[in-house]
């Protein structure tokens, strides 16, 4: 199943899940944002995928404190 940028509460929020699948899953969403930029990306759409990115990385951060510091730090 693919998972977007609005899945992610539905993902911290798996109990079935292990923290390292929820992590990997978002760091998926985020991959696949960035991908779908390109050269001719506005501005404004570049914007949008580091707020999305930004949002992912807090996320990461309630699962596991440490990883999502540095994920937000060499943003």
């Amino acid at each position: 199943m693919a998972y977007t940028i609005d899945d992610i509460e539905k993902i911290l929020s798996y109990t079935s899940w292990k923290d390292k699948k929820k992590i990997d899953t978002l760091l998926q969403i985020d991959a696949d944002l960035y991908t779908n930029l390109g050269m001719e990306s506005s501005k404004t759409q570049i914007e949008n995928v580091k707020k999305a990115s930004k949002k992912i990385y807090k996320a990461i951060k309630k699962i596991d404190e440490y990883q999502g510091r540095l994920l937000l730090r060499e943003q």
